[in-house]
């Protein structure tokens, strides 16, 4: 009669093992989601930079390459950033002969996070050079 009396006293303990555990496995999937997100938004980020890069060395003058740069990183960056792309050239000049590389610094500021209700700021920058095409575009 012992036994009978024990596996009665067991009832219901996978239940509540279940309510303890599910919130926290949850909890623990949505932290994996939203680092992903942020290590998604890293490469993102230097993509842009890459691409911004690219996109102004081959213009004929500072002031078109500068535009397409911030054309081509807000078009990357899209659906990755929650705020405004900053696009800051870092090189001297746009003189072959003086410094022949065209280098932007792409930075914003991705979800991450947010997503989890946690308001943690979280700001990526990535820099990148391309170096100054000699056949580049005639106006």
């Amino acid at each position: 009669m012992r036994p009978a009396a024990r596996t009665r006293d067991d009832r219901g303990l996978s239940t509540v093992e279940v309510v303890i555990l599910a919130p926290v496995m949850m909890l623990f999937i949505l932290v994996l989601v939203a680092f992903g997100q942020l290590v998604d938004g890293r490469g993102a980020v230097d993509s842009a930079a890459r691409d911004a890069a690219r996109a102004g060395s081959i213009q004929k003058d500072p002031a078109t390459a500068m535009r397409e740069a911030r054309r081509v990183a807000a078009d990357d960056l899209a659906n990755v950033c929650s705020g405004p792309v900053s696009v800051v050239q870092t090189s001297t000049g746009f003189n072959p002969k003086v410094d022949p590389f065209f280098t932007v610094e792409v930075s914003c500021q991705v979800r991450g996070l947010a997503m989890l209700g946690l308001d943690i700021p979280t700001h990526l920058s990535a820099s990148f050079s391309s170096s100054l095409d000699p056949y580049r575009r005639s106006a």
